[in-house]
């Protein structure tokens, strides 16, 4: 569940990302999960807006609904969170400072769609994210893995299953934890979930990938297994 900034989670907040099916939405709710992601972008894992739809009208209103775009048309990103009814959007592209400081302010202050920011991590240059800090611009950020094919030259942006060095990224989480929530996100698991909470110790931790048995279908055991250790972890 969301908390107000004036009231600090006492657990971590849990989002399955990647869903494809209102089944496994269900199942990932019933096992304790937060906040469920649709993609939007292009992906193996991508959903129309009518099953966008059917996943978010089927899930209890405490549960988040959150939509992953890259690089889309702020109408189009405003009005297919309004055609599905997310509860917030995950920007994963290149969206400038100027870009996410726009959405959703016809309605004054995000009432109703909160707005999440990835940072892209690699595993060279700790990324520049002050111009994202100015204005509270975003409701939180979300720490995600980049991965270069060392043979194509491809760069994937999340989904890789890569985490990325949780300790030297520890003061870019403290950076940002100081402005707002931050989510981290890559290469998660039931294995080291657990880790990558007492480590880093996230607002909260976003999987996808790792509670998968293949690309767009969830392993409820796997993904009640994440849920256990995360909360676990926090305790």
């Amino acid at each position: 569940m969301w908390e107000d900034a004036s009231g600090p989670t006492l657990m971590v907040w849990i989002k399955i990302c990647g869903m494809t099916n209102r089944a496994d939405a269900l199942a990932a709710a019933e096992a304790g999960a937060d906040a469920i992601g649709m993609l939007f972008a292009p992906s193996t894992r991508r959903v129309s807006i009518e099953q966008g739809r059917e996943i978010a009208c089927a899930l209890p209103p405490h549960v988040e609904k959150v939509g992953l775009f890259y690089d889309e048309s702020a109408s189009t990103i405003e009005e297919i969170a309004d055609d599905v009814g997310l509860t917030a959007v995950q920007l994963h592209g290149d969206e400038s400072p100027d870009f996410v400081a726009g959405l959703f302010r016809g309605d004054g202050r995000r009432s109703h769609v909160r707005v999440f920011k990835t940072i892209h991590v690699t595993h060279d240059v700790p990324p520049d994210v002050g111009p994202y800090l100015h204005d509270d611009i975003v409701d939180a950020f979300l720490l995600d893995t980049v991965v270069k094919d060392p043979v194509t030259g491809v760069v994937s942006r999340g989904g890789t299953g890569h985490t990325f060095d949780w300790f030297r990224n520890g003061a870019l989480v403290e950076q940002l934890a100081a402005r707002t929530r931050v989510i981290v996100a890559g290469g998660l698991s039931p294995v080291n979930v657990g880790d990558a909470v007492r480590i880093m110790h996230p607002w909260g931790v976003d999987v996808c990938s790792g509670v998968e048995r293949e690309p767009g279908k969830k392993d409820l055991h796997k993904v009640r297994e994440f849920v256990t250790a995360a909360r676990a972890a926090t305790t």
